[in-house]
C-alpha cells in the first residue's frame, strides 16, 4: 500500500464533490476510463462533461481497500468506487452499488483494509 494511491482517491472525490473540474481533471490521467450503471466514459474532456452533468454529488469516502494500484472506496451511500492509480493519476474508476460488488471485480478483500 502507498500513501500516495489513497492521497490521489481523497483527492479525486474532494474535487468531485467540490465540483472543481479543474483538479479534478489534474488528478486523472489524459485516457481515465470511467462508469457507473448509467453508462461509462473515456479521456478528460468525458470526464469534465459526466462531472458537470451531476446533479447532485455526494460521494463521500468511508473505509479503503488497496494493493497494487487498486484502491476501493466505500462510500456513505452504502455504494463503492474501485479506482486504478497509475503514478498519482486515476487512470480509471467504476462505481458499484455496493462494497461487495466492488471487492469482487478487483479481488480485494478484508486483508486489504488500509489501517
Amino acid at each position: 500500500m502507498t500513501t500516495s494511491e489513497i492521497a490521489t482517491v481523497l483527492a479525486w472525490h474532494d474535487a468531485l464533490n467540490e465540483r472543481d473540474l479543474d483538479t479534478l481533471i489534474q488528478v486523472s490521467s489524459g485516457d481515465i476510463e470511467f462508469g457507473d450503471a448509467n453508462g461509462a466514459g473515456q479521456g478528460h474532456a468525458a470526464l469534465r462533461e459526466w462531472a458537470s452533468s451531476l446533479a447532485t454529488t455526494a460521494a463521500v469516502p468511508g473505509r479503503m481497500y488497496v494493493r497494487d494500484g487498486v484502491v476501493v472506496a466505500e462510500e456513505e451511500d452504502g455504494k463503492a468506487a474501485a479506482f486504478r492509480v497509475v503514478h498519482d493519476h486515476v487512470t480509471s474508476v467504476f462505481r458499484h452499488d455496493d462494497l461487495a460488488s466492488a471487492l469482487a471485480a478487483t479481488e480485494l478483500g478484508e486483508e486489504d483494509v488500509a489501517g
